[in-house]
């Protein structure tokens, strides 16, 4: 999916709440940029990044640990986690902290003894921490916006992916650097590859005719935040409910418009500044309607969407996500399909989560981007979400011992 909010909340500044784990030593501590968590350019993985061992568990009932959930949040975790486990028993671990055979014991238990989910975090798993464990947190949501199936004057298309959208190097580039994947782009009338239509140019009609169009939506500007979002619902005038996820991008680079804001002073508490949330940032562009265009046109990134079926968005592992239980990362730093506890500045975020998806601003260990559903309050919460504090991975009984065996 995704992703997310997250540039958004990235000019919110929060306290940091540091929790004190268990001390052992690391398996490998490249050391991280400070005060942020996030390891130096050279580090790729969480082995790189360090671990080590974290506190005890418990649930609410036995609250004899360090860390402590309650038996709803175990009872949501277990659920997401349940359907994360085809994806952890077969998929090769980017981390290099599990093998796929590591899971199968707690993914063969999780459905034998429905109503102890708490007991069955306790039983098969132990945690750690990823580098310094200081978390960034923001969170996203599944938007819902009006539209409809018919073009509409004024209508933003929602347009599925290009059939022309290709990899290919530009002409003129050396030898030397046609390394890795080629970019994404177009074959011109001459033959040459060339970058993929803009933001502006395929607001301006460069696909009218050309791509297929799954829906159109009312309003451009809760259009551009959905594409940010990655997925979201059209609700059309005969009550249709389409559900979209993203299926691929035009190659272009992205351009967080909070940071442009910020840069220009138009983001703050002072007057005539906005808030630095999305709700702020929406509140500028429908003020300043041709500033905010252009604003949002800087932003030269275009999202591609697939219609979806099924009863929630899907995340990047191919399953949905739950509110309150997914969470985005950065797979080089957490498992897919593995449970993370935050325990942050922002309460509501508190608790299990499972790292179901990702996006294309959470890099670097423990950084996460949690999910909050669909709806108003779902609108409000991960708008607004910064938080800041702990995180621990929970692995399979063993792992950090283990780990340390090899090394």
């Amino acid at each position: 999916m995704r992703s997310p909010l997250a540039i958004f909340a990235l000019f919110l500044l929060a306290g940091c709440v540091r929790l004190i784990p268990e001390s052992t030593p690391p398996i490998a501590a490249p050391a991280p940029v400070p005060g942020t968590g996030v390891p130096g350019p050279e580090t790729t993985s969480a082995m790189l990044a360090g671990v080590r061992a974290g506190p005890r568990i418990a649930s609410e009932r036995f609250g004899r640990a360090e860390l402590v959930f309650s038996d709803a949040d175990a009872e949501a975790a277990l659920r997401s986690f349940i359907e994360s486990c085809p994806t952890l028993t077969t998929r090769e671990d980017r981390t290099g902290l599990t093998k796929p055979s590591d899971w199968q014991e707690a993914c063969d238990k999780a459905t034998e003894n429905p109503g102890t989910a708490d007991t069955f975090f306790m039983s098969y798993f132990e945690t750690a921490v990823i580098g310094d464990g200081e978390a960034f947190a923001t969170g996203y949501f599944e938007p819902e916006i009006a539209g409809s199936r018919f073009y509409r004057e004024g209508y933003v298309p929602v347009y599925t992916l290009p059939d022309d959208l290709v990899r290919g190097w530009p002409e003129g580039t050396p030898a030397s650097e046609r390394t890795g994947r080629a970019p994404l782009g177009r074959i011109d009338e001459n033959g040459n590859h060339v970058p993929y239509f803009e933001r502006a140019e395929i607001e301006e009609g460069a696909l009218d005719g050309r791509v297929p169009v799954i829906a159109y939506a009312a309003d451009p500007v809760e259009f551009f935040f959905l594409q940010i979002q990655g997925s979201g619902r059209i609700r059309t005038e005969s009550g249709e409910i389409i559900r979209i996820g993203y299926d691929g991008q035009n190659g272009r680079g992205y351009t967080g418009i909070g940071g442009v804001m910020r840069d220009r002073g138009l983001l703050g508490d002072g007057p005539g500044q906005y808030a630095g949330s999305m709700q702020g940032i929406m509140a500028y562009i429908r003020e300043n309607p041709e500033e905010g265009r252009e604003l949002m046109r800087l932003n030269k990134s275009w999202i591609f969407f697939r219609e979806l079926e099924g009863d929630g968005p899907l995340g990047s592992i191919g399953v949905p996500v739950r509110r309150e239980s997914s969470v985005a990362v950065d797979p080089r730093f957490v498992p897919y399909g593995a449970p993370v506890f935050l325990d942050l500045d922002r309460d509501v975020a508190d608790g299990l989560w499972i790292a179901q998806d990702t996006g294309g601003a959470i890099k670097g260990a423990n950084r996460f981007d949690t999910f909050w559903g669909a709806g108003e309050e779902a609108r409000e919460i991960a708008g607004g979400m910064s938080g800041r504090g702990q995180a621990y991975i929970l692995l399979p009984r063993g792992t950090v011992n283990r780990l340390n065996a090899e090394q």
